[in-house]
Parts: C-alpha cells; sequence; structure tokens
C-alpha cells in the first residue's frame, strides 16, 4: 500500500518532521547560551536543553506506540476480529449516544470478564472514542499495548 493511502502515517511522519525542526532550533538556542560567559545565560541553556529531551521522549513513545498498535490492528484485521460498531447512527456517520453506550457497556464486560486480555482493552479503547471519552481511550490503548507486547 503507498505511503499517500496511509494520511495517519502521512500525518504523523509531517508532525515528526515538524518537531524535528523544533527540537533542532531549541537545542541550537540552548547551546548558543550554554556558550555565554553569563550565569543566567547558562542557566537558561541548560533548561532549554530539557524541552528537546522532552520532545524527543514524547516522539519515541508515541511511535513506538503507534507501531505496536497498527500491529495489534493488523493482527485482529487478519482474524475478523476489528471492532466493528453496529447500531444507529447519525447524519454525520458517528454511532448515536445510545449505541456508543451500548458498544461501551459491551466492551467494559469484556474486560471485567479478562482483564488480562489485550484484545477486550483493545475494543474498550475503541468503545470509549465512541462515547467521546478520549483521555479514556488512549490510557486503553496503552494498556492494550503493554499486554500486546507481554504476550509475545
Amino acid at each position: 500500500m503507498s505511503l499517500m493511502r496511509r494520511p495517519a502515517l502521512l500525518a504523523a511522519t509531517a508532525v515528526t518532521a515538524l518537531l524535528g525542526i523544533y527540537v533542532a532550533l531549541v537545542a541550537g538556542r540552548a547551546v548558543v547560551l550554554l556558550r555565554d560567559d553569563s550565569l543566567v545565560a547558562k542557566a537558561l541553556g541548560a533548561l532549554f536543553l530539557v524541552l528537546p529531551v522532552i520532545a524527543v521522549w514524547y516522539l519515541i513513545a508515541e511511535w513506538r506506540l503507534g507501531m505496536v498498535v497498527q500491529r495489534m490492528a493488523t493482527r485482529l484485521e487478519a482474524e475478523g476480529r476489528l471492532p466493528l460498531h453496529d447500531g444507529e447512527r447519525t447524519p454525520s456517520g458517528r454511532l448515536t449516544e445510545e449505541a456508543a453506550t451500548d458498544v461501551y457497556e459491551l466492551a467494559r464486560r469484556e474486560v471485567d470478564l479478562a482483564p488480562e486480555d489485550w484484545v477486550a482493552w483493545f475494543h474498550l479503547a475503541f468503545a470509549y472514542e465512541a462515547v467521546k471519552d478520549k483521555a479514556q481511550a488512549r490510557k486503553a490503548l496503552r494498556y492494550a499495548a503493554d499486554l500486546f507486547r507481554s504476550a509475545r
């Protein structure tokens, strides 16, 4: 499949490139400040070096998660077990609140029955997304990825 058919990968690559430019600019300014004779400038330079370190750590963590989630999705797709939510939809194509709540309840029960099953947590993550709880969806997806990694 070509890169142009994967808009999420294209967007992630673009954001990574922009973050790379940001890291390079901030690190460059930090080095300039560290070379200054003033103690205040040196302290600011040292603090400025923290920002690129945090940015690179976050970038690596997000790419790592994205690759694991893609592997999980590919495996579930091959097995025919991707979370496909049936139910009443709004004109824009999203599940109605009632349908989304039903999907969430079902996924929550799956996790309660099998708390160490990465597939159940993967489905719960998308159920959280359906009920518009993005923070919990992210946590569930991270937990599913941790379970997936430990299961291999």
